[in-house]
Order: C-alpha cells, then structure tokens, then sequence
C-alpha cells in the first residue's frame, strides 16, 4: 500500500507541475524543450525552465533524506549510453520527449501526442518481449 500511496503523490505532483507550468508561463514542460531553453544562451537566465530543472534534479536528493529506494542497475555502462544515444534521437525524430508527449500532450488531448506515445509503449513492449523471451538476454 506504501508504494501506491508513493506512487499517485509522486504522479499527482507531476501533473500539478506540468499544468501549473503550463498555466503560469503559457509553455509545455517537456524535457527536451526545457533543455532547448536552457542551452540558449540568449534564453538561459530568462527562462523559468531553468528553475524547473533544477527542481528535477534536487527533488530526488531532498527526497533521499527520507527514503532510500534500493536501486538495482542491470545494463552495462555501454548499452547505458547506447540507450541514450538513442532516446536523444528519438527525441528530434519525435519531435519532443516521452514527457512531453506522454505527460503535456495527452493531458491536452493532442493528436500528436496519442500517436507518438502509443508508438512509444508499443516499441517499448516489443523490445522488452523481444529481449527478455526471445533472445533470453535478461
């Protein structure tokens, strides 16, 4: 029951973020449009997406004083990055990240959006199937 309990805060807080966002700065928070901003330098310390991001980043820290999640890495630092690698070309091809499709995007009922995270979780099956029962790597 803890975990779930966890779990909808953590996603209720999530949403709050990404319409509160939405509504005080009239701009999605996807990740990789927020890093779009921040890399700008014309835009860098103009942008409310700086502190948004850095919210990110220290929130699991000031989380960790009172939890610590046992976290279990099973890839190797190469396919590590190989994923990356992949994620952030997904991402331009994509036209924006898993959060901003899957979070901003469906909560605005955008048509893009439903496609491109439904092709997300579809990919993301069939490369777990794919993986762990046809080629028994894990």
């Amino acid at each position: 029951m803890h975990d779930f309990v966890i779990a909808f805060l953590g996603g209720a807080l999530l949403g709050l973020s990404v319409v509160g966002y939405l509504y005080v700065n009239g701009r999605i928070a996807g990740i990789s449009g927020l890093i779009g901003q921040v890399l700008n330098p014309h835009t860098v310390f103009k942008t409310p997406a700086l502190w948004f991001l850095m919210g990110l980043i220290i929130s699991p820290f000031i989380y960790g004083i009172w939890v610590q999640p046992e976290i279990e890495l099973e890839a190797s630092p190469f396919m590590m990055i190989v994923a990356g690698i992949l994620v952030g070309f997904g991402t331009r091809l994509g036209s924006g990240c898993t959060s901003g499709h899957g979070i901003c995007g469906l909560s605005r009922l955008s048509k893009r959006s439903i496609v491109a995270t439904l092709s997300f979780m579809v990919t993301g099956f069939i490369t777990v199937y794919l993986i762990r029962h046809v080629t028994g790597a894990f």
